[in-house]
């Protein structure tokens, strides 16, 4: 199936490694020129340039601190300047640290609302006017299977998710007159350093051994198994694709199964 992204410039965050990577990379496979940041320039331009001997696409890149405003507005510049125009934006964040509601203090808090809230205002913010121009545009949000079920021992995570989501929602309807679909993806229990260090969290909490806590987990999995950041980024390339035209304002969950709800 043509996705029909070649030649659409696509913003990608924290992807130096992990799912923005994965996403980054099927984007680029597809034919999308990409530019990826991250905190650690080093790693990022040695991502870069994988990326594009992988794919043979143009991927740009530049570091950024989500959590600075700055930061976000010199990377939609970059991006804006390097190919001309934004039309996807994949919002992807960091995910902050495990602990129960006793464990975390004030600037946790505040240092995840930037990470996770204010980080998508000021990115949807500056790509806004990029895809106007353009005619539309793709948002898609990666948060959590937490947006429909909270996660033990991750609150944080739980509480800014699912404000993620609501804002999402609600942007999809302020934006959709203009052309510009917004969703949002949640990874289940997907192979990446950053489930590697929640099972560590899980299994610290309960006194047993990571290897227990992947067990439990995977015998909640219909599919009996973690995901993989490649199976992930299929999903994510469709909703940011030309592919889509009709899905907008959905949280979709790419987990195996493993969550219930309706």
């Amino acid at each position: 199936m043509d996705l029909g992204l070649a030649g659409k410039t696509a913003l990608v965050t924290a992807a130096s490694k992990g799912l923005g990577r994965a996403i980054a990379t099927e984007l680029a496979r597809e034919g999308a020129r990409v530019v990826i940041s991250s905190r650690d320039e080093a790693t990022l331009a040695r991502t870069a340039e994988e990326i594009g001997g992988e794919t043979g696409a143009e991927v740009g890149y530049r570091a950024a601190d989500l959590t600075k405003g700055s930061d976000i507005e010199a990377l939609v510049a970059h991006a804006v300047d390097r190919f001309g125009g934004i039309d996807i934006l994949v919002n992807n964040t960091g995910g902050p640290p495990t602990g129960f509601f006793a464990d975390l203090d004030d600037e946790a808090w505040d240092l995840a609302f930037r990470q996770i809230i204010l980080s998508l205002v000021r990115c949807v913010r500056g790509v806004l006017p990029s895809m106007r121009e353009r005619g539309g545009g793709r948002i898609v949000n990666v948060a959590s299977s937490s947006v429909k079920q909270p996660i033990d021992n991750l609150l944080l995570s739980n509480t800014f998710r699912a404000g993620l989501n609501g804002l999402a929602k609600s942007l999809s309807l302020e934006l959709a007159p203009d052309g510009i679909l917004v969703n949002t993806l949640g990874p289940g229990r997907i192979l990446t350093g950053r489930t590697e260090s929640v099972d560590a969290g899980q299994a610290e909490a309960q006194g047993v051994s990571v290897g227990e806590v992947r067990e439990q987990f995977a015998a909640r999995i219909p599919l009996g198994r973690y995901g993989t950041p490649e199976e992930f980024a299929r999903v994510a390339a469709f909703l940011a694709s030309p592919a889509n035209g009709y899905v907008t304002g959905q949280a979709i969950l790419v987990d195996g199964g493993m969550v219930r709800a309706l």
